[in-house]
């Protein structure tokens, strides 16, 4: 009898038995946690919004929540419903993204991005909108102004429903020349605005200097600015802020400058002989 019990493999026996514990009572663990989840109310409401804009606020997602969908506060958590929360933050037409949970304490968690604008169209109607970063059109609001560059003129392409795509190959081409030149020591601060002309060639407007400086379109887009940063470093100095109404690099290989009243000179034939 005492041989058979010194066969009997205890340690692994034991081994098993304090596994059958342990899952019973994580078992036990979990049903206790589903019953508290499934008992817990929402302590509070803590929203967050993200993004450099301010379009929006914590105030406007709570009263957006509350009046859609009552006051959360104080119900059953797996009574919130939070997809449907969600999907509608996301009909926002400044809303990037947005995320609902619940922490352990009870409190619901409401994290906001707001979309980041870079342009801002005024169209040849007087219509205002919104470029975000990708692509959507954004509508204007007297709320919150952003710190863009704006676009005007002989525009034609309109705006008939927040977060429409860009339909014409002309705004494009501005978003394009705002994107290149974004991250541009030079350019980020010459440029203070465009405007398309008649013949829907982009015109910057610049800081230093009275004549616009015509790009046409954002095609060769680096070597027009080279040619400009040319014009700046060797023409302008030697001519002066005002001797120019216009200048044209939309042409391969040319800087084109129309003095004031009427005379063209292809600037960089200028350029190479001040060598």
């Amino acid at each position: 009898m005492l041989k058979a019990a010194r066969n009997i493999p205890w340690r692994q026996l034991g081994y098993a038995c304090l596994g059958l514990i342990a899952l019973a009572g994580i078992g036990m663990l979990m049903g206790l946690v589903k019953k508290k989840d499934t008992a817990q109310v929402c302590a509070s409401m803590k929203v967050v919004v993200e993004g450099k804009e301010t379009f929006i606020d914590q105030h406007d997602i709570s009263d957006l929540v509350n009046t859609k969908f009552g006051d959360v506060v104080g119900k059953s958590l797996n009574e919130i419903p939070i997809d449907k929360i969600e999907k509608a933050l996301m009909e926002l037409p400044y809303v990037s993204t947005a995320e609902i949970y619940t922490d352990m304490d009870g409190i619901l968690q409401v994290v906001v991005q707001q979309r980041e604008v870079v342009l801002r169209i005024v169209n040849r109607a007087g219509k205002e909108y919104y470029i975000d970063t990708k692509g959507a059109k954004v509508p204007v609001t007297l709320k919150y102004v952003p710190h863009v560059l704006v676009a005007n003129g002989h525009i034609q392409e309109g705006y008939e429903k927040p977060l429409d795509t860009i339909q014409t190959q002309l705004v494009k081409d501005l978003v394009a020349i705002v994107e290149h030149v974004k991250d541009d020591p030079l350019w980020s601060n010459q440029i203070v605005q465009f405007y398309v002309d008649n013949q829907q060639d982009i015109e910057i407007i610049p800081r230093v200097g009275t004549q616009p400086l015509i790009i046409g379109n954002a095609d060769k887009l680096g070597e027009k600015l080279d040619r400009l940063e040319v014009f700046y470093k060797n023409i302008l100095p030697k001519v002066g802020t005002d001797a120019y109404e216009k200048v044209n690099v939309k042409y391969d290989g040319q800087i084109i400058c129309e003095r004031r009243g009427g005379w063209m000179l292809d600037s960089l034939q200028m350029k190479l002989k001040m060598k």
